[in-house]
């Protein structure tokens, strides 16, 4: 594999049409765009251990969400997680919202908020606005650690600082007959310049 960056897109060139959808074929290298706040509906959770992951994304997908689709919630693109912090120690863990981007608000869409449903709050949030460096990973799951390494690795290499919250995008749905080679997540970091003042 090349390690050697591809140039980032003109921050003013602005996201693609449909963002956070980035379009039908996977991203070439590392795009910079400079992104609007999008709303969403999530699962927010704190401490969540590394290992059993796996089991909430279950909970959140094969549960509450569903729920929210039939009372009328309008999802605009990809599930996704976006992630506020990970610690390694003393055991891998993880602060997350899981959910959707959404047409609207939750409170415009469904009026009160949803509640609870089997034990899982779903609650409203949005993707951040500003400069955000995105990237596609074409491959199963257990490599998007090693990809977010090449990733932010690429982004310094840049000159960017990345930022937080950062999140990935589950753009091809996983169903149990898929080959994991062909799934595609695409990456999301905000990144800051030298130039940017605190």
């Amino acid at each position: 594999m090349s390690s050697s960056p591809v140039p980032p897109r003109d921050q003013s060139q602005g996201p693609p049409p449909g963002y956070p959808d980035l379009g039908p074929e996977p991203l070439d290298g590392i795009h910079v765009f400079t992104v609007p706040a999008v709303p969403t509906a999530v699962v927010r959770a704190t401490a969540v251990p590394m290992a059993t992951i796996s089991e909430f994304f279950d909970s959140a997908f094969g549960e509450a969400f569903p729920a929210l689709f039939a009372a009328g919630m309008t999802p605009v693109a990809a599930a996704f997680a976006l992630y506020t912090r990970i610690a390694e120690s003393p055991e891998p863990e993880a602060d997350l919202e899981i959910g959707f981007p959404v047409a609207a608000p939750l409170t415009v869409q469904l009026g009160d908020e949803p509640g609870e449903v089997e034990g899982l709050r779903v609650v409203p949030s949005e993707l951040p606005a500003g400069a955000v460096a995105v990237t596609s990973h074409v491959g199963p799951y257990d490599g998007l650690g090693e990809a977010w390494g090449r990733f932010m690795a690429e982004i310094s290499a840049l000159g960017h600082s990345p930022s937080s919250p950062f999140w990935e995008s589950y753009v091809t749905e996983p169903s149990p007959d898929i080959d994991p080679a062909t799934l595609r997540t695409d990456l999301f970091c905000p990144v800051r310049t030298p130039d940017d003042a605190a």
